[in-house]
């Protein structure tokens, strides 16, 4: 099982390859991470907005929430059609993804 930090490491690389092809920085939304028994579920954001929590930089199109799996190190991505609450009972029930 991995700990806490590992998962945030592979949270924090997943964000960093999509940063690299976006050509946007981003940041992990450290207030937003959901702990559950299973792994941490993952928001991110730009980093100019992170940093200045001013709206007009909160324009990200795409950045939809995923579970980095305790046990492996899975990434799972969420949609963005629905609330979080929603994939977090799908995943749970087996229905999602």
């Amino acid at each position: 099982m991995l700990t806490e930090q590992e998962i945030t490491k592979i949270a924090q690389d997943h964000i960093d390859k999509s940063s690299k092809k976006s050509g946007i920085k981003l940041s992990l939304f450290k207030e937003a991470t959901i702990k559950k028994s299973y792994g941490m579920i993952f928001f991110y954001v730009s980093k100019k907005f992170y940093d200045t929590r001013d709206e007009k930089y909160n324009t990200l199109l795409g950045n939809v929430p995923f579970l980095v799996k305790n046990i492996d190190g899975e990434i799972i991505e969420f949609g963005s059609g629905n609330t979080i609450e929603y994939y977090i009972q799908e995943y749970e029930t087996g229905r999602y993804p």
